[in-house]
Parts: structure tokens; C-alpha cells; sequence
């Protein structure tokens, strides 16, 4: 009993131990119990500090993030360890990793670095199964463990559009819907028509782990829309900067429009003309029918037909008239006319119309105006006069209106007043 308190005593004061004992007695039992406390000091000293230096020590770890089908390197460090075994454990508690031994037959596990201060796994191809809280466990007494999360970053699938019809027609309602799945988190979509967005009306829908997102997009088709291209992109964080994206190009059917420009502003006799017929329709309303007047050309020689052209090699008088251009598909037809007037060369001179006469018109319209404004503000300015009014005095005490009138009319003190009128 006297050797357990002493030994106890030694534990927490060695030094004042030693100098009680050799203090209080000098009998060879007191050298017998010095002599005992000398032999359990070592092993309490030592034990003290072995409680110490694992009070100081905790394992240490990091959050990971990783794309799915990536890597996941999961890292385990302690800054104190006095050769005690690390642990790695997943999710459900199954240990993968004590030391350097493997405990889970799982070929995508293996060990990049095993010491008394580290313990570093990785887990390849990591799957959205693997997500989850992780432990790191140091064996000391108690058993000091660290939990690190695994976040599995769920890679979308690329787009696909529906609701495309091809060809569309003119004036028809549609919507455009891209889809993607498997993102996780929420991916987001983008629609551009051609190089400039357009917003689309987004859905959200979970399916397990991972989320389907949808896009729609409703258009009322016009002929502008022929040959537009519509992306859908995705963005979301595991794509980095290579977003995924799918493109669809409208074609549009719709009925043609026709209009005819010509080489001459004013033709003349002896001249050539070329007269185009400017068609715009899809499908191409090819070939166009060309008429003079309702009825066909007279003369083929000269009139030459080439495509959408009309060509008349020598003009002459013969040849005014009402020329119609006509194109159709199967959406409808279109027309256009050009009246045709041949002008004499002597009558217009070799540099057509006469100038002289137009700048003459010009010049006295000019002048015609000037004059209207010049006489319209001297006008203005003078307009006011002179106004007489005679002011009936005593008409209040007249007994009715005739009397009163009478009263006015005799009245020689009427005062005479100006009013002014701008």
C-alpha cells in the first residue's frame, strides 16, 4: 500500500518524493522504498508522457469535390504521432484503408501514401454512389476520428431538341424544347438565335440524385426565321469552359414576293434595256412567266428571255406598254408590273430629261413661297383697329329695356373708349 501512494505521490511530484523520503527517516526500510520508487519513476514518467504527447494529437482533413468518372484523392495527416495507425473508412463505415493494408476488395481504391503522419487513398471512376461523409480514425486512447465530405459533381448529358418541324410554314406556332439529364447540381440552359440570346421558359424535375432540366421555346414562324439556327447550351460547373450545346436550323416554306427593277431610269429609242424579276419564296418560284399587256411577247428577237431576266437588245416605240412578271409555289402566287414609256432622244436630248426646265419649276415654287411668307407676316403684324363704344350712363334706372335703349341713344356724355387688337 506505502509502494502505491508513494508511486502515486512520484507521479506528480518526483522530485519532492525523493527529498521527502531521504528526509524523514534514515532506516534501511526508508533506502528500501527509495529504492522501489527509483524502479516505477521510469515507467510513471514515461507513461505521463506518452498521455501528453497523444493529448496533442488529431487527425486532419479536407472536403473534396470531384466530377463524376474523375478522381478523388482523400488525404489523411497528423502532426504528432507516435507510431499509432491511421484509418480511412467510407460512408458506410467500411473501413478501405488501416495503414498500409487494404481492407475493401475494390479495385478503384488503392493507396497513394501510408506513414505515421499520413494516410492518403484514391478512388478512381467515382461514381454518384460514392458521395458522402468519410472518416479518418487515429487509434489513440480514445480513438480520435475526422470526417471529410465527398461531393460527386453529376455531368450532363448533351441537349437534344424536339419539336422542330421541317419545313416549317409560314405563320405556323411552334415550340422548341431542349432537354438535358443527369446534372447534378441543376444545370442551366441557354437559347441563342444565331449569335444573340433569347430566353426560354426553364423546368426542373429531380430524379434521384441527379436533376432533368427542360427549355421551351415558342416562335410564330416567319420568313426570317428560313435558315436561323437555334442553340441550346448547358452550363453547369462540371463542364468547366466547354459547355455542351445542340443546334437546329429552321428552314421556312412561305409564297413569293416579286418586284421589278430595270438598268435605265429613263429608256430611249436604240437603247438597251434589262428588266430583272426579283423573286423571293421557298421553295424558289423558278421559272418566272413574263407578259405584255395580258398576253404574250411580240418579239421574241429582240425580247430575250434568260431566267428571271427580260432583255430588249434595240428599243423602240412599239415597245411601251405594261410588262408583268409572274412566280408561284406551291404556297402561292406573286406578280409585279413595269410600265415602259420610250423616250424620243431628240425630244430628251442626248443627256436625258431637260435640267433647265426642272430648276426652273424648283425656282419659282421657291419663290412663289418666300412671297406667301413675307405678305403672311406683314399681315399678321398689322392686324389690329380702332373700336368706338359708347357707354349708356343712368340705363340701370331706366324702368325697362326701351327706356333704357332711349336713355343710351340721347345720352351726350357717352364716353368714347379704344380697344386694341393683336
Amino acid at each position: 500500500v506505502l509502494s502505491c501512494l508513494l508511486s502515486s505521490f512520484l507521479f506528480l511530484f518526483p522530485s519532492f518524493t525523493f527529498i521527502f523520503i531521504l528526509s524523514i527517516s534514515s532506516s534501511p526500510s526508508s533506502y528500501f522504498f527509495l529504492f522501489l520508487a527509483l524502479l516505477v519513476a521510469p515507467s510513471v514518467t514515461a507513461q505521463k508522457s506518452k498521455l501528453r504527447g497523444s493529448s496533442g494529437q488529431h487527425p486532419l482533413v479536407q472536403n473534396q469535390t470531384v466530377t463524376e468518372g474523375g478522381t478523388a484523392n482523400m488525404t489523411c495527416r497528423v502532426e504528432y504521432n507516435d507510431q499509432t495507425s491511421l484509418q480511412w473508412s467510407n460512408p458506410a463505415q467500411q473501413t478501405l484503408f488501416f495503414g498500409d493494408k487494404k481492407a475493401l476488395r475494390d479495385n478503384r481504391i488503392e493507396l497513394v501514401r501510408a506513414s505515421w503522419s499520413e494516410l492518403t487513398i484514391s478512388i478512381s471512376e467515382v461514381t454518384l454512389a460514392d458521395e458522402g461523409m468519410y472518416t479518418c480514425s487515429l487509434f489513440t486512447m480514445p480513438v480520435k476520428t475526422a470526417k471529410a465530405y465527398l461531393t460527386v459533381l453529376g455531368v450532363p448529358e448533351k441537349p437534344e431538341i424536339d419539336g422542330l418541324t421541317k419545313p416549317a410554314l409560314e405563320g405556323d406556332e411552334i415550340t422548341l424544347t431542349c432537354m438535358t439529364h443527369g446534372s447534378k447540381p441543376a444545370a442551366d440552359l441557354r437559347w441563342f438565335r444565331n449569335e444573340k440570346e433569347i430566353k426560354g421558359a426553364k423546368e426542373v424535375n429531380a430524379s434521384g440524385k441527379t436533376f432533368t432540366v427542360t427549355s421551351s421555346l415558342q416562335l410564330l414562324v416567319d420568313r426570317r426565321d428560313d435558315g436561323v439556327a437555334y442553340t441550346c447550351k448547358v452550363d453547369h460547373v462540371a463542364l468547366a469552359q466547354t459547355p455542351q450545346q445542340a443546334t437546329e436550323v429552321l428552314e421556312v416554306h412561305y409564297a413569293p414576293r416579286v418586284l421589278i427593277t430595270n438598268s435605265l431610269t429613263f429608256p430611249q429609242e436604240g437603247q438597251y434595256l434589262k428588266l430583272e424579276c426579283v423573286s423571293k419564296g421557298n421553295p424558289s418560284p423558278d421559272p418566272v412567266m413574263w407578259t405584255k399587256d395580258g398576253g404574250e411577247l411580240p418579239d421574241l428577237e429582240r425580247m430575250i428571255v434568260e431566267g428571271r431576266e427580260l432583255t430588249f437588245t434595240t428599243l423602240n416605240k412599239t415597245d411601251n406598254g405594261t410588262y408583268r412578271c409572274e412566280a408561284s409555289n406551291h404556297l402561292g402566287t406573286s406578280s409585279a408590273e413595269y410600265i415602259l414609256y420610250v423616250y424620243d432622244p431628240n425630244a430628251m436630248g442626248q443627256h436625258g430629261p431637260d435640267h433647265a426646265l426642272i430648276g426652273g419649276v424648283v425656282a419659282v415654287v421657291v419663290f412663289v413661297t418666300l412671297c406667301l411668307i413675307i405678305v403672311l407676316g406683314r399681315y399678321l403684324a398689322r392686324h389690329k383697329g380702332t373700336y368706338l363704344t359708347n357707354e349708356a350712363k343712368g340705363a340701370d334706372d331706366a324702368p325697362d329695356a326701351d327706356t333704357a335703349i332711349i336713355n343710351a341713344e340721347g345720352n351726350t356724355h357717352a364716353e368714347e373708349k379704344k380697344e386694341y387688337f393683336i
